[in-house]
C-alpha cells in the first residue's frame, strides 16, 4: 500500500498564497498518476487537480488559473500551488496516487488519510 501524508496547509487571507505537499511512502513504483482533492464541510470531496507521471495536468474549472499542482517523480512528492485564494477554497485538501487498470479507469493505492486545512478568511 502506498502511505500519503499532506502538508502546508493553514489560515490566509482572501488574495493569499499557499503551497500544499503530498509525500507518498511504501509501494510507490505503481503510481502513475497523484492528484489533490478537497471537501468542505458538509460537502462531498471534490476533484482539484491531477498530474500524471509524464507531467499532463487537469484542473476543476473552480481553480483553473488560480492553482498549479506539480510533481517531483524522483521523490514521489505532489505539490499543489494556491494563488488568489478565495473563502470558497476553504476545505480539507487531500492527497491521493492511483494507475489505471486494463480498462484506463483510477485504481487509487491508498485510503484516505487525515489531509491538510486549508482555511480562507474574507
Amino acid at each position: 500500500q502506498v502511505q500519503l501524508v499532506e502538508s502546508g496547509g493553514g489560515l490566509v487571507q482572501a488574495g493569499g498564497f499557499l503551497i500544499l505537499a503530498c509525500a507518498a511512502s511504501g509501494i510507490t513504483f505503481a503510481i502513475d498518476t497523484m492528484g489533490w482533492y478537497r471537501q468542505a464541510p458538509g460537502k462531498q470531496r471534490e476533484l482539484v487537480a491531477t498530474i500524471s507521471r509524464g507531467g499532463i495536468t487537469n484542473y476543476a474549472a473552480a481553480v483553473k488559473g488560480r492553482f498549479a499542482i506539480s510533481r517531483d517523480n524522483a521523490s514521489t512528492t505532489v505539490y499543489l500551488q494556491m494563488n488568489s485564494l478565495k473563502p470558497e477554497d476553504t476545505a480539507v485538501y487531500y492527497c491521493n496516487a492511483y494507475r489505471p487498470d486494463r480498462l484506463g479507469s483510477p485504481q487509487f493505492l491508498s485510503g484516505w488519510g487525515q489531509g491538510t486545512q486549508v482555511t480562507v478568511s474574507s
